[in-house]
């Protein structure tokens, strides 16, 4: 008689599990379920291929270059995947799986994709995963300057106001765009003293793109009814400016804080061509602060998710 109830409850306990089994799939075909496939889904699977590829040739000369990029395209996937994990949406049929690389430039075109691909479903994504998107791109954009097997790369467009007036939600992240705009030109005059001449060219244009945004910051700000925030009389580097590496560092920090506040800006509208217009900025900033990174010696050189806090 001692027998029988054990079994009983033995049997209970799989029915139980059978019926938690399903749980998760049922709950995802229920109302509101969107049974498209993911659009993330081919830009993990890049991600991912890319990532091993590039593993694959962390060797000889290029082992700083691949690695840092296989680093960075594994950032990417994780990323991705954690965000198409949690929506289970159907995968798309598999594609064919990329021919393994034989040498770095042959990831050039592969990255080059991955780019653009990321960048044409910022406008259409709901907020949070436009900002992890713009991320990639982002990313994708700095990698690109990182060895000259991979790009360079385009250049982001020059900056042009979103038509219409700024919506509600973004005006406060606006802001802080034109801080970090204002902060941004004035590093760039206080670095000047500190570089060698042939890094003149490179001084001269990213204090000339900042003084441009910051300038259309102020009128789409104005335009919306907001005072645009004024600029500090001066900043202070969280370290001192005494020479060309300092000078460097100082503004890769500049041009990270930028990324920052672009990000932030495509995360609190849904309005397409203001996502545009800051996933522009995002992305100059991206590349723009990748060369500083490495004159001034920071590891990685590339950030792998430009904008992202951590």
């Amino acid at each position: 008689m001692t027998g029988r109830p054990t079994d009983l409850t033995r049997r209970a306990a799989l029915r139980a599990g059978a019926l938690a089994a399903l749980a998760v799939p049922l709950a995802a075909c229920g109302p509101g379920y969107d049974a498209s496939p993911d659009p993330l889904q081919p830009l993990l699977a890049a991600a991912e291929a890319d990532a091993a590829a590039a593993r694959a040739l962390a060797k000889g000369e290029d082992a700083d270059a691949a690695g840092q990029l296989a680093d960075a395209r594994a950032a990417h996937a994780a990323a991705l995947k954690s965000e198409v994990d949690r929506l289970n949406r159907p995968k798309p049929s598999t594609s064919a799986t990329p021919p393994a690389p034989a040498a770095l430039s042959d990831l050039k075109e592969r990255l080059a994709t991955a780019r653009k691909q990321a960048e044409d479903l910022v406008g259409g994504l709901p907020r949070y995963r436009a900002g992890l998107v713009a991320a990639v791109a982002a990313g994708c954009a700095a990698l690109q300057r990182t060895a000259p097997a991979l790009g360079p790369g385009e250049d982001a467009p020059a900056p042009v106001a979103a038509a219409g007036a700024a919506p509600a939600e973004a005006v406060d992240p606006l802001q802080t765009a034109l801080a970090a705009e204002h902060a941004a030109v004035w590093v760039y005059g206080l670095v000047s003293a500190f570089l060698p001449g042939d890094f003149g060219d490179a001084e001269k244009a990213g204090a000339a793109e900042h003084a441009v945004r910051r300038d259309l910051l102020q009128t789409m700000l104005s335009a919306a009814g907001a005072t645009p925030v004024a600029p500090e009389a001066a900043y202070v580097p969280k370290k001192p400016v005494t020479d060309a590496k300092s000078a460097s560092l100082v503004v890769a920090t500049a041009e990270a804080d930028c990324a920052n506040a672009w990000l932030a800006v495509i995360n609190h509208t849904d309005d397409a061509g203001l996502r545009t217009t800051a996933l522009h900025a995002l992305v100059a900033a991206s590349r723009r602060g990748t060369p500083w990174r490495s004159e001034a010696g920071e590891k990685p050189t590339a950030i792998a998710m430009p904008g992202q806090a951590g």
